[in-house]
Parts: C-alpha cells; sequence; structure tokens
C-alpha cells in the first residue's frame, strides 16, 4: 500500500484538529511540528488561552457561518460520548445592548447576539428571554445550550488521539514554510505541507501573510463557579472591552474576560484592564461570589494574554506552491477556532487529499 508523508506545522487546536483528521487515513504518517506544543502557555500559542465556549459570530450564509454550523455535531458528540475530552455541555446566557452596535465587540458579536439567529434552529434549547426578564440596559437576550471546553484538557487529548493514530510530534522553528517539508519522522519529504501556524503566518518565509493581525484578548481564570456561562455585546468601559463568564469542565476553573484589542501585540496583564473584567463580571453575574463580597470574592488562579490570528480577509483555506512544495494553508481564524476548527480542517484535509491524488495519478503514467 502506498504511504503519504504529510507534516502539519502548528500545534493549536487548528493543527491538532487537522493532523487528528489526516492520521484517520491509515495511508497518512503525518508528523506535526511547532514551536509550542499544549502544555506551553505563551503569548505567541493562542489556542491554550481560549474561553472556550461554542458562540457563533459568522454572518448568515457565509462560509464562517457554514464552518461554525458543520463543526457543531463533532463538539456536540464530543460532549456527549466522550468527556474525557474536556468538553462539557453548558447553558449560556447572551444579553444585547443596541448601543454596542458600532463598537468593535458589537460588530464582532452582531450575529451572536441578534434576537432571531441563523443558529437558534440547531443549538439545543434554544430561547428568547421575554423583555419583563432582561435586566435594565438589555435590549434583548437568549439562551441555549451549548458547550465549553477546558483547553488545558482538550488540547492534550487532541495529542493523545493523534498518537493513537501513529502521529509523531517534533519541536522546531522554522523560518520558511519549505523546510518544514524535510522535518518528517521518516526522513523522508512530505508529499505535502500544512500550514496551521496562525498569527506566525504573518512572518513565516514563503507565507509573509501582511493581513494577518493579532486581536489582544486579557482574561483571568478563577476559582468560583457560578454555575452557567454568560456575555454581553459590549461595555461602558471601551468599544473594545467586553464581558463574558466560562466556567470550564473537569476543574479548569471559569475563565472571565476580557477585551478585543485589534494589532496590540502587549503580552503582559494590565491591572486596570484586569480590574474593570473584575468589575464587569461580577455585574454580569452576581452569582460569582456570595452577597457582598465584591472583587475580593474572587479568586485568582491566574490572569492570561492571548492574541487571536485574525485575518483581513478571514481564514485562508487553499491549496499553495512555496519553491517546490505542495502547501496547504489553514490558517487566520481569530477567536472562533474551536467552533470551526472540525469543518476547516475537513475542508484541508479535501486538499491535501486533492494534491495526494494528483500525485498517485501522475507516478501512475
Amino acid at each position: 500500500m502506498s504511504t503519504y508523508n504529510i507534516v502539519v506545522v502548528g500545534a493549536g487546536v487548528t493543527g491538532l484538529t487537522t493532523a487528528l483528521l489526516l492520521s484517520k487515513t491509515p495511508a497518512n504518517k503525518v508528523t506535526v511540528i511547532a514551536k509550542h506544543m499544549p502544555g506551553d502557555y505563551d503569548i505567541e500559542y493562542a489556542s491554550p488561552w481560549a474561553g472556550a465556549s461554542y458562540m457563533p459570530f459568522g454572518k448568515k450564509g457565509s462560509d464562517h457561518a457554514e464552518w461554525e454550523r458543520a463543526t457543531w455535531p463533532a463538539l456536540r458528540d464530543l460532549a456527549e460520548h466522550q468527556p474525557e475530552s474536556g468538553i462539557h455541555f453548558q447553558d449560556i446566557t447572551i444579553h444585547n445592548r443596541l448601543k454596542d452596535q458600532n463598537t468593535a465587540t458589537g460588530q464582532w458579536s452582531a450575529e451572536l447576539t441578534s434576537a432571531n439567529p441563523w443558529f437558534k434552529d440547531f443549538v439545543l434549547n434554544f430561547q428568547n428571554l421575554p423583555r419583563d426578564q432582561l435586566p435594565p440596559g438589555i435590549d434583548n437576550a437568549q439562551r441555549f445550550t451549548s458547550v465549553c471546553i477546558n483547553t488545558a484538557i482538550y488540547l492534550p487529548w487532541l495529542v493523545s488521539q493523534c498518537m493513537k493514530n501513529g502521529c509523531v510530534f517534533k519541536r522546531a522553528v522554522l523560518k520558511h514554510i519549505s523546510e518544514a517539508a524535510e522535518t518528517h519522522h521518516s526522513g523522508k519529504k512530505a508529499n505535502v505541507v500544512v500550514n496551521c501556524t496562525g498569527l506566525a503566518s504573518r512572518t513565516l518565509g514563503g507565507v509573509a501573510d501582511d493581513q494577518v493581525y493579532p486581536v489582544r484578548g486579557q482574561i483571568m481564570i478563577v476559582r468560583n463557579d457560578p454555575g452557567s456561562m454568560t456575555s454581553i455585546s459590549g461595555s461602558d468601559d471601551g468599544g473594545d472591552e467586553v464581558s463574558y463568564i466560562f466556567p470550564r469542565a473537569a476543574g479548569g476553573g471559569t475563565v472571565i474576560g476580557g477585551t478585543y484589542q485589534k494589532n496590540n501585540w502587549d503580552p503582559l496583564p494590565d491591572p486596570n484592564f484586569a480590574n474593570r473584567i473584575m468589575q464587569r463580571a461580577l455585574k454580569l453575574d452576581p452569582r460569582l461570589v456570595k452577597e457582598g463580597q465584591g472583587v475580593e470574592g474572587l479568586d485568582i488562579v491566574r490572569h492570561g494574554v492571548g492574541l487571536r490570528p485574525a485575518r483581513t480577509d478571514g481564514p485562508r483555506i487553499e491549496k499553495d506552491q512555496v519553491d517546490g512544495v505542495k502547501v496547504v494553508h489553514n490558517y487566520g481564524h481569530g477567536g472562533f477556532g474551536y467552533q470551526v476548527s472540525f469543518s476547516c480542517a475537513e475542508k484541508a484535509v479535501g486538499l491535501v487529499n486533492e494534491i495526494i491524488q494528483q500525485q498517485h495519478d501522475r507516478a501512475k503514467l
């Protein structure tokens, strides 16, 4: 049987999911190379800092929306049948303020906070809250059952699933994407390289995509558990500040955030932002602390900053050839990498298969 050597560059949620789907075909021999691996916490490595939850942002009818629709069944299946993945069901309440519609956070969440969103027919238990149940200043709100992902469990779980299928993991730092073709664990040149380097695609040789930019998110993880997830379209603290609360599975703590700061590379948690994040979280869901405690009642595990790998024209999922190396790109997913991970990986795998089929056909001539 013919075998095909594939190198996936990047070990965030996009790279790991792509490697997992590729490795399900026995003929594919997959090597994953990355500067950062699950267990690392680094400003360049966005996936560990994610909330992470399923909250669709894509505009109705867009590729983004279809990717989110197509990924939901996989996340739902993991929550139902493989709780060891660190994914569990959580109710979420989304609050919308019309005055946020022209802010960075309001535009980011416009579809999510719509009173009639496209995803209402397939997420679980969707309902619009009656107007008499809305908090002051809220124009509409919705509630549904989503999933929350404990990234500290899920990313290593993806690694373990890849390894069960024979994937080999190697740390490496590349200056040029074409170098990846020489890093396959077989010692032979790769048939295809899959570029899942996220924000690094901005500077990686042979890619150097100037459409890629960071969107800074500052969060904190606390031990407090309010019992369900909550989010809102914006805040009065600034157009790029927002509030969300995500209790993670398996003792992962509760993520509270956050910020949506485009082109901000600052890797250090800002104490002023941290204070505002805590104040907003308590206002959004007072159940976080006992009555009368205030922010002093928040038991902080850690502060963190992640740079969402956004791209001006949206994710790049396409075939390429760089210095004679066949490349498939899958990067630029911004703050929605988890909730499009499976569908975008499936598209990337389809492109890899096209390249392999072409190589196979030429070899027969």
